[in-house]
């Protein structure tokens, strides 16, 4: 349940009902961040369409698992249980060794990510991710440089900066909106 209105899917007609059909087409149920938009089927539309394209879309290059530990941090640095949860999940999926990645997951939430059991080039991408997240005033070329030295080409770069930016979006939506993994399946995420 959230904090406003929503329309369920059984309520759903036209362009609402068409996206609630296609959500529980592509991953079998429709949960409350999506629902949360049903008063602007537009605005979920967009998020959906938004959140495919930066975590799972075909042609990103950086590695999904890591996309999902970005929102995994950030959604930790934003307190936002409902998205770390639902992405926890899609990390150890992607990740394939759910050992690992509870130990990821786990320096996460430390905060130390140079203790993280990742490569140098990983770990570059979550003090970005971190950085822009806790300090964004700050940021400047430099941060780009140390990840450009790190070996991310420039488009990975934009996909990292992209999905650090769009959990700060969602983390919003979800705290403001009061939206609860009550009665939800964990990390299902739709496919493009």
């Amino acid at each position: 349940m959230s904090w406003i209105e929503t329309i369920e899917p059984e309520s759903a007609d036209g362009e609402l009902a068409a996206i609630y059909a296609s959500l529980k087409k592509t991953h079998g149920g429709v949960d409350q961040v999506m629902k949360v938009h049903s008063l602007r089927p537009a605005t979920m539309s967009s998020h959906l369409s938004l959140y495919q394209s930066v975590l799972h879309h075909p042609d990103n290059e950086v590695p999904r698992w890591l996309l999902e530990a970005i929102g995994v941090l950030v959604s930790s640095i934003n307190s936002c249980q409902y998205c770390l949860n639902h992405h926890f999940e899609g990390m150890s999926r992607a990740f394939g060794d759910r050992i690992r990645a509870t130990d990821i997951k786990s320096g996460l939430l430390s905060g130390d990510i140079d203790e993280l059991p990742l490569s140098l080039k990983e770990k570059a991408a979550l003090r970005y991710a971190s950085r822009l997240s806790l300090e964004p005033g700050n940021s400047d070329v430099s941060w780009i440089e140390e990840l450009r030295q790190s070996g991310w080409s420039d488009g990975e770069i934009l996909e990292i900066n992209q999905v650090t930016s769009y959990f700060a979006y969602v983390n919003r939506v979800v705290l403001g909106l009061g939206c609860s993994t009550e009665g939800e399946t964990l990390g299902r995420s739709p496919a493009m």
